[in-house]
């Protein structure tokens, strides 16, 4: 049909659906009502041919037959991308996971997506460093899509060229996250686990520096040990870099029977599991995104987040911020959050937790779906 542009949606680096990028590039393709004039096509690992597409009559999907490793699916970037893409006839491509794994040139324009930052200060000290490869395949992308100021600000100190650079904040689910009534039940039952209440939740990849689990189970000691409150810490995220910090701070608490390490929890317990509990804490220090806060905002939980990185902006003045270096604000953060939910002052919490939940409803994924696919029209129109 005359008019209509094609694009090639890379799914490579989605982690078969499992991870942040995976989820990302889920929620963007089911809530495409309307493709206008683009016609759209998923290409990735042949095993993920079900993996996203939505029941749609307008994406379709195309196999690529590579070993399931990152090294093997970098190469193939390198050596098969090109022909890859010529043949399938695509005018734009939009690459979801970000950085790394991106051709070394855009022979067909490339609409980068990118949720991180990149070392280049004190702010971002503990990210991976952007590479002279990086930065040049970065500014040879037709657009970048940052999801939040943050990221853009931080790529702009890069010397990214800023007129690259579109801002388009993620979407939250509100099919999943929303406010569930509670029971008065001692636990919640959330296969495969049975965790007793009152609990704070931290759901992110056990990891440190960046992450900040060493400095919340700090501050979480001292709560405990100045209010002698009845509630545990569910830190629910597999394993990452320095897990074994983590896990030894955990062991050198005297309340490590109050804190529990849930491994990898599913995506669709996630709602439930915030739901249940009395407040969300979310101490990392780096978030590009940051969006588990919003996640247990629209579940109706208080949030206590750290006073850096993209949280001051996609939280607004709706969440209690701390520095997440300082275990002593994190301890004091915890006891303003839990003091709200206990309904001490249930006008102020119901206040709250309603200008929280009237925030959130301004992140869609279907305002973030148009507007990205909107960018990628507009670079496949700029080269045609």
């Amino acid at each position: 049909m005359s008019g209509q542009v094609k694009i090639g949606i890379n799914a490579f680096g989605c982690d078969h659906g499992r991870s942040g990028f995976g989820s990302y590039l889920k929620s963007f393709v089911r809530n495409i009502t309307d493709p206008g004039r683009a016609v759209l096509e998923i290409f990735g690992p042949e095993i993920d041919r079900y993996t996203y597409i939505p029941d749609s009559d307008f994406i379709q999907y195309a196999g690529v037959s590579v070993p399931d490793s990152p090294a093997s699916e970098r190469l193939w970037h390198l050596m098969s991308y090109a022909s890859f893409v010529r043949k399938r006839a695509y005018d734009a491509v939009i690459f979801p996971a970000g950085a790394s794994y991106l051709p070394l040139g855009f022979e067909i324009p490339g609409v980068v997506i990118l949720q991180s930052v990149f070392a280049g200060g004190k702010a971002v000290e503990d990210a991976p460093a952007m590479s002279v490869v990086t930065r040049q395949q970065l500014r040879k992308a037709a657009r970048i899509i940052a999801s939040s100021r943050f990221v853009r600000d931080n790529l702009v100190s890069l010397r990214i060229p800023e007129p690259l650079i579109s801002v388009v904040y993620n979407g939250i689910d509100n099919t999943l996250f929303y406010p569930r009534i509670q029971s008065e039940v001692d636990s919640v039952l959330i296969h495969p686990f049975s965790i007793r209440r009152p609990y704070i939740i931290y759901a992110s990849k056990i990891s440190w520096p960046s992450k900040c689990h060493v400095e919340l189970i700090q501050g979480f000691t001292q709560f405990k040990e100045q209010t002698g409150a009845p509630h545990r810490l569910v830190l629910a995220g597999t394993d990452g870099e320095n897990a074994d910090m983590v896990h030894r701070e955990v062991f050198r608490s005297p309340y490590a029977s109050d804190i529990l390490l849930t491994g990898y929890f599913p995506q669709e317990s996630l709602p439930e599991l915030y739901s249940a509990a009395d407040a969300c804490v979310f101490p990392a220090k780096n978030e590009g995104v940051g969006f588990p806060v919003l996640e247990a905002m629209a579940c109706g939980i208080p949030v206590a987040c750290a006073s850096c990185g993209a949280l001051p902006e996609v939280a607004g003045d709706c969440a209690v911020f701390f520095d997440p270096e300082k275990p002593e604000e994190i301890a004091a953060a915890i006891g303003k959050v839990v003091r709200l939910q206990s309904g001490v002052n249930d006008r102020f919490r119901k206040t709250v937790t309603g200008k929280a939940l009237e925030w959130v409803a301004g992140y869609t994924w279907a305002r973030c779906s148009a507007e990205t696919l909107q960018i990628a029209v507009e670079a496949a129109l700029g080269s045609l």
